[in-house]
């Protein structure tokens, strides 16, 4: 009787086992690499967005965001004396998240830069604070290059701005209760600019 029962499981272990070759067609397929993802998301497309920046004074913040967890955008300030670029990092379970803006004047579409004067405006979304240096003799950009993205020709057009630079006076509330001091900054982001809109020509009165 126990021989026989050992023959019946080995016989039941023989017909339940799938073959070899079925289990390596049912495994997963690879993961996508951690870098591949975040490429595909966040500030650049490339992955080579990053804000880096020390602030001083009423808040101590040590910032040094990656591509995939921040968002970027800019183009040209609306009067066209510089490019304004844009950066707000990781936002948290409440809402709230840090945004900076970089107003860069005496710049303009693919052009380099040196010694730029530069105004900060620093946000605490979900705060409602926000930080300002109200004017361009605070902070300067030592050093400002664009890099082109996508297609060269077109209506719009994108760049990859590389800047770092510094402030020397602080940024203020608006009622002057609080002050910060960014110290150095450092910045990879975008900038899109957009060709004006054609006039239509006049039609031929009938």
């Amino acid at each position: 009787m126990r021989r026989l029962r050992l023959t019946l499981l080995c016989a039941c272990s023989l017909v339940t086992a799938p073959p070899r070759a079925a289990i390596t067609d049912a495994s997963p397929a690879p993961a996508v690499p951690a870098t591949e993802r975040a490429a595909t998301q966040g500030c650049l497309p490339a992955g080579n967005g990053y804000l880096r920046a020390r602030i001083r004074g009423a808040m101590n913040l040590d910032i040094d965001w990656h591509n995939a967890e921040i968002e970027c955008d800019g183009g040209p300030r609306p009067d066209g004396s510089g490019l304004r670029v844009s950066f707000a990092g990781p936002r948290h379970a409440d809402g709230r998240r840090l945004r900076l803006v970089f107003g860069v004047g005496s710049v303009h579409e693919g052009r380099t830069g040196r010694a730029l004067p530069t105004n900060l405006t620093v946000i605490f979304e979900g705060e409602e604070r926000l930080f300002a240096t109200r004017g361009e003799d605070h902070c300067t950009v030592d050093e400002l290059r664009q890099e082109r993205l996508g297609a060269l020709g077109g209506p719009l057009r994108s760049w990859r701005i590389v800047a770092r630079g510094f402030c020397t006076s602080p940024a203020s509330t608006l009622n002057s209760d609080a002050r910060i001091l960014v110290t150095r900054f450092d910045f990879a982001g975008s900038a899109v600019f957009e060709d004006a809109p054609r006039e239509a020509p006049p039609q031929p009165k009938t």
